[in-house]
């Protein structure tokens, strides 16, 4: 297994568009996003991120699969100001100066090849482009589900832990309201979303 791992600009990530909204499908349906995906939603969603020049996505590769197959990992990030209101906006309710944050979003990976330390190589990617930028702090957010959802499995581990370990917070009282299709629901209902933040140390000169 050979894994090659890229920092794409906002308009590389034009390259990757289809391959990455295809997995962005496959595991945001797992629990607990519970997303019923759509390709073309998701290509739109994704090529707003070339309207950022500050947006940046890591991308993992497996260069033994075939050509079509060979995305396996990604992750988002972009600086908060280019990020819609819905995203944007309680975090400046929070009194925080969104133009110091550096925004997560997704961060998707192949369940195949994970417990390879894929998810510290996408949060080292993400927190050095911050520092490229200048932005002191990162945030991202994780969607909230009952303890007891009638979906969760057995064998579900929160991220919670690693989060944690990377020097993430919840912010107390800070959520974001997204609507979305659950798998088996006849359409669209509102979650929410906890931010979590960092304070990072940027590089100097």
């Amino acid at each position: 297994m050979t894994l090659s791992v890229r920092t794409l600009t906002a308009t590389e990530l034009l390259s990757v568009i289809t391959d990455l909204a295809r997995l962005r499908i496959q595991v945001f349906r797992e629990y607990p996003y519970l997303y019923d995906g759509d390709l073309s939603y998701e290509e739109r969603y994704l090529a707003s991120y070339a309207s950022s020049p500050g947006a940046a996505v890591i991308v993992v590769s497996d260069d033994d699969r075939p050509l079509q197959r060979r995305l396996i990992g990604a992750a988002t990030c972009v600086p908060l100001v280019d990020e819609p209101a819905t995203i944007r906006q309680p975090v400046a309710d929070a009194g925080i100066n969104i133009s110091r944050v550096c925004y997560f979003g997704e961060s998707v990976l192949d369940p195949a090849y994970r417990g390879r330390g894929i998810g510290h190589t996408f949060f080292d990617g993400r927190e050095a482009h911050a520092r490229a930028l200048g932005l002191p702090i990162t945030m991202f957010c994780a969607v909230v589900r009952p303890q007891d959802h009638a979906l969760r499995p057995a064998d579900y581990r929160p991220l919670d832990p690693f989060w944690h370990k990377r020097g993430y917070a919840p912010v107390p009282g800070l959520f974001a309201s997204l609507s979305w299709k659950d798998l088996g629901e006849p359409g669209e209902t509102t979650k929410q979303l906890q931010f979590w933040k960092r304070e990072t140390l940027v590089a100097s000169g």
